[in-house]
Parts: structure tokens; sequence; C-alpha cells
């Protein structure tokens, strides 16, 4: 819902996990309820549905619609939603992309195409075919450890040219990419890495789309403000609170350390599907207590 054209998806976003039943399927009703958790309690005012965080992979496109539809009826008043639509077929992509328009979402994110390895020019025509689908803005990810492609600074420039194309998630690490891509186009950046959250913001990134977001979304609203007021010793504070929270949430895959954590705190999460399973007892007691050593009590 946000205004800004220099931050076209708000601030602090979180990329938000699928609450699911004990049987596997969706809770809808869960949902809503830590979407809503989310924004009244965890100053955000965006999320990111269905991505990685959310088990997309896993989910059928009906699931995915009805999920998107839930949080945007539960918050799409006071928060945008972002629907991760990215698939590695570009015609599938183009599918839950206008399927997202209609359900009322605000943006779309839309990764990498993933293990087809497409070459630059095939990221450029499929990134482009996407945001001509549809009349949403477009935040692509940027994330090679897991789709095996990074979009190079001349794709970026070349896909910075589509006004559809606002925004980049970056999880790729490259602050020199990110440097020149920056001097040579609008697009505005958010951090995709909770561990490079303060050096993204110092080199003028506009937010986060986070996975820690779900726990400690106030504290990464203080990092944002302090980098942005210029105050980057109050900003390395704050971000140096919160290295146990991003080396507790990534001791393995996120989703299931965030499950975890959301589950002993009584919110709505659940299961996971597989091939994701649920966190050990050890891994469990470990995140108990990196995350007290970050200030969060499960």
């Amino acid at each position: 819902m946000t205004t800004d054209p220099a931050r076209p998806f708000g601030r602090v976003l979180t990329a938000m996990v699928t609450p699911l039943a004990e049987d596997g399927s969706i809770d809808l009703a869960g949902a809503q309820e830590l979407a809503a958790h989310l924004v009244d309690r965890q100053a955000h005012d965006g999320l990111a549905v269905l991505g990685t965080t959310g088990e997309s992979p896993t989910m059928s496109d009906g699931e995915s619609h009805a999920v998107l539809e839930a949080v945007i009826d539960a918050v799409g008043d006071r928060a945008t939603v972002l629907a991760g639509v990215g698939t590695n077929d570009t015609a599938h992509t183009i599918e839950r992309a206008q399927a997202a328009e209609r359900l009322g979402a605000d943006g779309l994110l839309v990764v990498t195409p993933y293990y087809n390895k497409p070459p630059q020019a095939g990221l450029l025509r499929h990134f482009t075919a996407v945001a001509d689908s549809t009349d949403l803005p477009v935040m692509l990810y940027d994330i090679p450890h897991r789709s095996a492609v990074p979009i190079e600074v001349e794709t970026m420039v070349r896909l910075a040219e589509h006004p559809g194309i606002v925004a980049v998630k970056d999880a790729k690490g490259d602050f020199g990419a990110m440097a020149w891509t920056k001097a040579r186009t609008d697009l505005a950046f958010y951090s995709g890495d909770d561990m490079l959250n303060l050096p993204i913001l110092a080199m003028g990134g506009v937010g986060v789309v986070s996975v820690v977001g779900h726990l400690v979304g106030p504290r990464l609203a203080e990092l944002i403000a302090a980098v942005e007021a210029g105050d980057l010793a109050r900003a390395r504070a704050v971000n140096d609170s919160l290295l146990p929270v991003y080396t507790g949430i990534f001791r393995t895959q996120g989703a299931i350390l965030v499950k975890a954590a959301l589950n002993a705190l009584g919110l709505p999460a659940g299961p996971l599907r597989p091939p994701l399973v649920e966190a050990t007892h050890d891994q469990l007691a470990q995140l108990r207590i990196d995350l007290a050593d970050g200030g969060v009590q499960l």
C-alpha cells in the first residue's frame, strides 16, 4: 500500500511462511492470523507470500491462489502484498502472475528461473514476458545459490528499462554488481539475505524482504531508520544485536527453523511439507539459545 516510488513495496517485508494443518493441508485461517500478527505487531508494511520460505514449490496453483486471497483479505488494506509467482517455466509464471493480479496482489516477486540454467538472453526474455503480462509492478529475485544463474549487471540495466520492473530482492551478495546496477538504474534494492541487511541498506537499499522478520520486525524497522538517518553507529549496534537471530534461523533451511520458532511461540505455522522436515530436538534447543542471545525468548 506504499505510495513512495523510491520504496515501491514498503520498508519491512517478511517472506512469510505458509501455515499448515497437522495433516499437511493449508491453514488459511492461520495464514490470516499470522499475516495480521506481522502487520499489526511486528511493524511490517508489506508481506511477500508464496516464496521459498512459504514452501511454494510444494503447493498447487489452487492452494497458492487460496493463500494469496486469504492474506489479501486479512491485511491488504494496510500492507503491501507481494505475490511470489516465479517458476522455471515462463508460460506457467505468466499464468501465476495473471492470477495474482486478478486476486488483488499489489506486486509480483519473480525469482530467477532455477535448474534449467538459462543464459542471460533467456533471463531477459523471461522477466520481460512476465512484466508484460500484467499491470503489476515486479520485484526481481536474484538468488544464484538457489537458481544457479545470477542476473548480470547488463541484464539488470536492460530489465530496468521496462516500466513494470521496479525493484530487486538481492540475495546475491555481490556488492560490486549492486553498486554498478544502482549507478546505472533506478531499481529499488531490497535485502534478500538477512545477514547482509546492513551492508545492502548502507549501499542504498530501501528495505528488506526478511525471514527473521517473523520474529524481530520492529528491530529491522529500527535498523532501516538508523541507516536512513545517517546514524551508522546506531545501525551497527542494532545489526550486531540481531546477528545471533540471523545465525540461529539459518543454521538449516530458514523455513524449518522459523516454523519451529513460531510453533514454540504459539503462532500459526504447523508442520512442513516433504522434502523439508521438522526441526530436531537438538536443532530446537540450539535455536532457543541463539534466539535468546538475540533477545528473543521462545
